[in-house]
């Protein structure tokens, strides 16, 4: 922990944070996208080879297409953006397979944090580059009245963009939905290139290192990087600043 983190950290250009923007697998919800990225390996290299920290350099936050190719490419893959395809396919199959199997679980603290920022009056988004996101979130209950995916002002997840992560357009796209400026929102994110792309938005970028990754993040250009969400300080947060409780 750095001395930053442990004191409120006040946002980009001296501004106040209104609105959170979310991303989903792993930072809402621990869903089956990694497995179903190693699983629909087999037959084209060592699936042992794609762990968690492989995953998470590589493949987390990318759009589906991008994160194979790039995944069979780092991989040593011979003709890797031709297989790309066909990897892709395969791995969108096996994740439906696995979501019926009923693998898709929310973090916990994820959930009350979201229900804290909501009480808060604050706009929240859903912004992931996964196709699937909007399917898990309305398997999954926020209280007794909605679902996480009712959760959302805005939900941006799944769209066809022009660039994925770390390029900033869906969470630029997210806040302008959110009719926030982009100064004033901060993106919850627990992969690299999510990190990337929010401060390139301008936005303040809270990392969420649940796979012992902190100092990725931080290389990344996280703001504030947690393991659990549960140590944001909502007394700080009201006063639209992001920090640690203190210990």
């Amino acid at each position: 922990m750095t001395k930053s983190e442990t004191t409120a950290i006040v946002p980009h250009h001296w501004t106040t944070l209104a609105a959170g923007i979310f991303d989903v697998d792993g930072v809402l919800l621990d869903s089956p996208h990694e497995q179903a990225w190693r699983d629909s390996l087999q037959g084209i290299t060592d699936p042992d080879r794609f762990t968690s920290a492989f995953y998470q350099a590589y493949v987390a936050g990318k759009p589906r297409l991008s994160g194979a190719r790039t995944a069979l490419m780092q991989l040593g893959v011979a003709d890797a953006a031709q297989r790309a395809v066909d990897y892709a396919n395969r791995k969108q199959k096996r994740l439906e397979q696995l979501i019926k199997e009923g693998t898709v679980v929310p973090f916990p603290d994820a959930l009350r944090f979201v229900e804290a920022v909501l009480a808060l009056g604050w706009a929240i988004a859903a912004a992931s580059s996964s196709k699937n996101a909007n399917q898990m979130m309305q398997l999954i209950r926020l209280n007794e009245k909605q679902s996480l995916f009712d959760a959302f002002r805005a939900n941006v997840c799944g769209r066809d963009l022009k660039e994925g992560k770390p390029n900033p357009e869906i969470f630029l796209l997210a806040a302008a939905e959110l009719r926030v400026p982009p100064a004033q929102c901060f993106v919850v994110e627990d992969a690299p290139a999510g990190i990337e792309a929010a401060r390139a938005g301008g936005m303040f970028a809270l990392g969420v290192a649940r796979l012992g990754d902190a100092e990725q993040l931080r290389t990344a250009g996280a703001d504030l990087v947690v393991t659990n969400l549960d140590e944001i300080n909502l007394d700080e947060l009201a006063h639209g600043r992001l920090a640690r409780w203190p210990t």
